[in-house]
């Protein structure tokens, strides 16, 4: 007989260790499990342990980081200290080749529904423009993750930011938030931006709440709950966990033990960083050799010709402090799943919402508020909820700054790190977060399942989408995907599993399409079809040009108009509406 049919509790059973075991708490289980059934398995049913305790499905751990670029860490090409995701990469799968929608919002809309986003509705932002395709709020003709999981049994956990609803309010509405969508426990921000020492829309279950401690810092606080609901998991059943992470997204916040460790790393500045990371990409087989850099930003000076160096500097130093700090977090969930003996048997994802931002978000201009003159702020209550996705004021009362030669890191500072190293964060490749070139949609994508990933250290060039992910997760946990939820029709998945390519075989599909804010582009096989808002089409050859520098429209119309075709049809079926759009 097959182990595949049976469950853990029948192979106990069938051992003959019946109540005892089954009494125990699940963390008693987890760690004893395996020396009984090793001691008494073998001598009954004849089968291999570890066979025998590997679950029939497996948990699933979903990460992603926030605005991060990629090439920033370490395992694609990064100096980043990311030793924990580094370490997952070498144990298993990383995608060169995956992408993501170029936004936050609708990039979280995609990756929980496996939709395009605007078929889930959140086509933009979080305002409503009056179509389906751009309410600014998940609809009721999409599932989220969790919520089909859970159908199959699964306990569902989410730590972090959610940011796929427009009533973010304590007394407004919650019919979008993380509870009311699926997932049995919460932690985090309803928003999609704020600060780290005192995040706005910061929400337990369905309740708003005020940081609570001086020290509070939401990257760790966002990971100490997810290890949290891993140590507190005590059901047989197994758990989706989807951990959201704010890092690197602005404000450049982070911890001085952190930025410390970065102090002089970019001196040479962002030109040397592109040419070193680069080369390591190219060593590492991230990147083709026959792919060449993309010239430095026009917009941005050479580094020798840059002012205020040390400006400069010290926003990268704390955006790679918030980087190592996500990383540390990474390894603290890691080290839980081992602790409680489930490890082995969960799926870990790990990937980035966008590429490397290019906003200057309070970056630009004079110090505001101005210092030379007495500002008197009152400092915030301990109880009170913070509203604003940027402070007036720090808890102790002293006045948020922002504009240019602010040195970032502190809770009493607001900017971003700019576009000359998101530039750079996006190493090979052009343009940023908002855009649908390939610095804009493609993201690292690291799969890490020792139990049914058996290559370790491999790389993955077959194409993906967020789409995939949901796919992915109904085809290991054996869902369904329902036709209909709650009394709603629910519109047919768009994604492919993921399963196929574990094994290195291809993702069958006939393409796979973008849009945000008017920018487009269509990928089928290794042809893309690009189009930056309001410029023509243009058409790269991904095999040999994935840094899309040597547009070949005009040498081939006839692939131009098929692809053009494939897009207008995708968008017409998705609701995509011309950009700019008019508010009905």
């Amino acid at each position: 007989m097959s182990s595949q049919f049976y469950t853990r509790r029948d192979f106990i059973k069938a051992a003959g260790l019946g109540a005892t075991f089954l009494a125990m708490s699940g963390s008693l289980k987890r760690s004893l499990g395996m020396d009984l059934i090793n001691s008494a398995i073998p001598n009954t049913l004849g089968f291999e342990a570890a066979t025998l305790m590997s679950p029939k499905k497996p948990n699933i751990v979903l990460i992603m980081a926030d605005d991060m670029g990629y090439s920033d860490i370490g395992c694609y090409g990064g100096e980043i200290r990311t030793p924990n995701l580094n370490e997952l990469a070498a144990g298993g799968l990383r995608f060169t080749q995956f992408y993501n929608t170029a936004r936050c919002c609708p990039t979280r809309a995609s990756l929980m529904t496996g939709l395009y986003q605007h078929q889930a509705g959140v086509g933009h932002m979080m305002n409503d423009r009056g179509f389906p395709g751009y309410r600014g709020d998940l609809n009721n003709h999409c599932v989220t993750i969790a919520e089909v999981l859970k159908l199959a049994g699964y306990s569902t956990y989410m730590s972090g930011k959610w940011h796929v609803t427009r009533f973010r309010g304590p007394d407004g509405p919650k019919h979008n938030w993380p509870r009311q969508r699926g997932f049995d426990r919460f932690f985090g921000t309803i928003h999609g931006a704020g600060s780290f020492y005192d995040p706005c829309s910061l929400t337990r279950g369905n309740t708003q709440i005020p940081p609570g401690s001086d020290d509070f810092y939401y990257t760790n606080a966002i990971a100490d709950n997810a290890a949290t609901y891993i140590r507190e998991h005590e059901s047989e059943n197994p758990f989706f966990m989807y951990v959201a992470f704010t890092a690197p997204h602005w404000p450049m916040h982070a911890l001085p033990e952190d930025i410390a460790r970065y102090k002089g790393r970019y001196a040479q500045g962002w030109d040397a960083l592109r040419t070193e990371r680069h080369k390591r990409m190219i060593e590492m087989g991230i990147v083709d050799e026959k792919w060449e850099l993309t010239p430095r930003d026009e917009r941005v000076p050479p580094w020798e010709k840059a002012e205020e160096k040390e400006w400069f500097q010290r926003r990268m130093e704390v955006y790679a402090a918030m980087v190592d700090c996500l990383d540390q977090g990474v390894g603290r969930i890691v080290e839980q799943l081992k602790k409680s003996g489930q490890f082995e048997d969960t799926l870990i994802f790990f990937l980035a919402d966008n590429g490397g931002c290019a906003e200057e978000y309070g970056s630009r201009g004079a110090v505001k508020p101005d210092p030379s003159k007495d500002i008197p702020l009152k400092p915030m209550d301990k109880d009170e909820l913070q509203p604003d996705m940027q402070p007036k004021v720090t808890r102790d009362g002293r006045p948020v700054r922002t504009g240019r030669g602010v040195m970032p890191g502190p809770a009493d500072t607001y900017i971003a790190y700019g576009r000359p190293w998101a530039n750079a964060s996006n190493t090979p490749f052009r343009l940023y977060k908002h855009w649908v070139h390939e610095g804009g949609i493609s993201t690292p994508l690291i799969a890490h399942w020792p139990a049914r990933i058996t290559a370790r250290n491999e790389l993955r060039r077959q194409p993906g989408h967020l789409i995939d992910i949901m796919a992915t997760c109904v085809d290991v946990a054996g869902a369904e995907y329902p036709s209909e939820y709650k009394g709603n029709k629910i519109t047919p998945a768009e994604g492919r599993s993921l399963v196929p390519a574990f094994d290195n075989r291809p993702i069958e599909r006939e393409a796979i399409f973008w849009e945000h804010e008017g920018n487009r582009a269509v990928r089928q096989g290794e042809w893309k079809l690009v189009s930056r808002h309001p410029g023509r089409w243009e058409l790269y050859d991904m095999e040999a040009d994935r840094t899309e520098l040597t547009n070949l429209a005009q040498k081939y119309p006839e692939k131009v108009e098929q692809l053009k075709a494939l897009y207008e049809s995708w968008a017409a079926r998705c609701g995509v509406q011309p950009w700019p759009i008019k508010k009905k």
